[in-house]
């Protein structure tokens, strides 16, 4: 029986720790174990911001590495030492996937494969893979539990399905203690303006239109990215997780236009800031994942009532104009217009 992990004084290996995700659960862990350590290893892509991690850039406990987690030399120092590897390390956004899928298929594979290579030479006690629930494809259907198959239609979730299954795989043949967690869209403070509730609060605090693809009923679920951070930690802690698949869901299906209405209402902004665009290809029209399994493992439910949770994360953005403000220049506007610009 393999058991659970005592965090308390745990040495973590947190890559992408400098995106959304990994900076918020970077902060996470420092609070709630202030005795473990915390080594972020980062490629500061436009993604990654040291400003996401300020606020324990002096806490003796953490450590920042610059580099690729596809260098095995940068993987092997970063790893050094530690027992509990994260890997948040990833290209994430659909539109810049099919724009170049390259990248994505690099990282979000063959970094994979990197990582668990070392930690399989260094016998880490416990490897979380961070996929997501796109792997699914498009779900019309019953929500799909952690046995549905994955037919994902874009390029951003084939290459997570690469890495998810070599983590997969490496536990089977060699023994690694990987752990893949498939989880739905996050939201809150940090999130980089390209994805679509801080994309519409900036601009909607700037009066531009808010791009709507389509008809805008593609449905989503929803999870604050705390909860996101308690579900990691709840697994860690747990019994028996090793090749292990666990879904992680919020519990909150909306739609875009449900989305953009609620930050228009709280912003005090007129609907006439919806703009519906061209569709993106291949638009998946829903995803829905059944999180029984980890319900039923690790007692885990999400604290975050969605209406307090989206009001906080609008204000968020308010309070910090200087954080996006500062993103929202010379590479992001040239995204933006390539993306957005002909529609």
């Amino acid at each position: 029986m393999a058991k659970g992990l005592d965090l308390k004084r745990a040495r973590f290996l947190v890559t992408g720790g400098a995106g959304f995700i990994g900076s918020n659960f970077v902060r996470h862990i420092r609070k709630r174990f202030p005795e473990s350590s915390v080594t972020v290893l980062d490629k500061l892509t436009y993604a990654g911001n040291l400003a996401n991690l300020h606020s324990v850039k002096d806490d003796p406990g953490y450590r920042f590495v610059k580099g690729d987690i596809c260098d095995p030399a940068i993987v092997a120092s970063a790893m050094a030492g530690c027992d509990v590897v994260l890997n948040f390390a990833a290209e994430t956004h659909v539109d810049r996937s099919i724009e170049d899928a390259s990248h994505f298929v690099l990282t979000d594979t063959f970094g994979v494969h990197l990582l668990l290579e070392e930690a399989r030479r260094t016998k880490v006690r416990r490897f979380v893979q961070i996929s997501t629930d796109e792997v699914y494809g498009e779900i019309m259907g019953d929500a799909a539990d952690e046995r549905a198959p994955l037919l994902a239609r874009n390029p951003y979730a084939a290459s997570k399905i690469g890495g998810d299954r070599l983590a997969y795989a490496y536990a089977v043949t060699h023994g690694v203690p990987a752990i893949v967690t498939r989880c739905s869209n996050n939201y809150g403070p940090y999130q980089y303006p390209e994805k679509l509730i801080p994309l519409f609060v900036t601009n909607a605090l700037e009066d531009k239109q808010l791009p709507v693809y389509g008809s805008g009923r593609n449905t989503r679920d929803w999870i604050h990215v705390d909860d996101h951070c308690r579900a990691l930690v709840a697994i860690l802690e747990s019994d028996d997780v090793e090749g292990e698949t666990f879904n992680i869901a919020g519990g909150n299906e909306r739609s875009v236009l449900d989305i953009t209405a609620l930050i228009l209402e709280q912003l005090k902004k007129p609907a006439g800031l919806l703009a519906h665009v061209a569709d993106r290809p291949g638009h998946d029209r829903r995803y829905a994942i059944d999180a029984t399994k980890l319900e039923k493992k690790t007692g885990f439910a999400p604290q975050t009532e969605f209406a307090k949770g989206i009001a906080a994360t609008i204000e968020w953005y308010v309070a910090n104009r200087s954080w996006w403000e500062s993103i929202r220049t010379g590479e992001f506007q040239q995204y933006y217009e390539r993306t957005y610009g002909s529609r």
